[in-house]
């Protein structure tokens, strides 16, 4: 267990309780489990992802998963200790639960998609399989443009329809079909939010770049996930586009706490498809109120370290870094 320290700060903000950055918990040998940050070591950039909204309260959802990807649930709130600057906070509120979701699929129908429409209309009916009461969905279909196919509805299964019947052709603007995504996602009526990309990564066509959207991702409360049907065939020459798909999509999800789920056989993209369902249906939120208010806009840094020292084996967990306080 790790000794308290006095809180110094009180920030008035809220973070949605649908957000998350990776860190992984690797166990030490010498029993206490260290948090190992993945990536960003360093204070953000101006473009990093955090949102910046007002409350007293601070939310940090937290997703764990064992090493092997399956979620880890039973864990208590005296499990957990959570620093903002370095500077330990009381947990105040503690949840887990599965909340309705809103949940938004963008499927890539470009003409590279031809061979893998099948295995991808059987992720997403896969995925919609574990939909609860109050969830809602809608569909962003995106080649050359990008075009939102099915509304919100609670029935996904007009959804399922449509990715069955899609007819790959044309150009790729993955891009403008988030940024589609996220302007639809401003509907949502669950605080928890979503989007799921279903595609072979790159963009070769988009009228924003993905400078315009991080920008946009900055004040955002969605989570995006990625099934990324990448094509490890060297011998086929690729496009630039092609080759810098994993990149794209990996940045993308990270930035906003999400995940890229790279699937390396077709065969594997059912399975991605209940991965990410399971993930966002376990989650833990947990809260704190800084202790001191003000109004700097500045960034504040968090950190989670697990206080159990019954781990045997890896675990990872996923949450966002930090928040930006409100300005004066």
């Amino acid at each position: 267990m790790i000794e308290g320290i006095p809180c110094a700060a009180r920030i008035a903000v809220l973070l949605s309780p649908f957000c998350a950055v990776g860190l992984a918990f690797q166990p030490s040998s010498d029993g206490p489990i260290q948090v190992i940050p993945r990536g960003l070591s360093k204070a953000p950039s101006a473009t990093a992802t955090v949102l910046r909204v007002n409350s007293s309260l601070v939310l940090i959802p937290v997703h764990g998963t064992t090493a092997g990807g399956a979620s880890v649930t039973g864990l208590k709130k005296e499990d957990f200790v959570l620093f903002e600057d370095g500077v330990r906070q009381t947990i105040t509120h503690f949840a887990q639960g599965d909340a309705p979701v809103s949940a938004g699929l963008l499927l890539d129908t470009s003409g590279s998609m031809k061979n893998k429409m099948a295995k991808a209309s059987e992720a997403a009916t896969e995925f919609f399989k574990f939909a609860n009461p109050g969830d809602e969905f809608f569909l962003v279909e995106f080649n050359g443009r990008a075009r939102l196919k099915v509304p919100f509805t609670a029935d996904w299964s007009g959804i399922a329809a449509d990715i069955a019947g899609a007819k790959p052709s044309g150009m790729t603007a993955m891009l403008d079909g988030i940024r589609l995504a996220m302007t639809q996602m401003k509907h949502a009526r669950n605080a928890r939010k979503a989007l799921v990309v279903l595609s072979d990564g790159g963009d070769n066509f988009s009228r924003r770049n993905l400078r315009e959207l991080e920008a946009a991702l900055i004040e955002s409360d969605v989570q995006v996930y990625a099934m990324g049907i990448f094509d490890s065939d060297y011998s086929v020459r690729h496009t630039p586009e092609e080759r810098n798909g994993p990149r794209l999509l990996d940045r993308v999800a990270l930035d906003t706490g999400g995940r890229d789920f790279p699937v390396a056989g077709l065969d594997n993209l059912p399975d991605i498809g209940v991965q990410i369902a399971r993930e966002l249906r376990n989650q833990y939120v947990l809260g704190f109120a800084p202790a001191t208010r003000t109004a700097d806009g500045k960034f504040h840094r968090v950190d989670l370290k697990l206080a159990t020292p019954e781990a045997d084996s890896e675990l990872r967990t996923y949450y966002r870094q930090g928040y930006y306080a409100p300005g004066q």
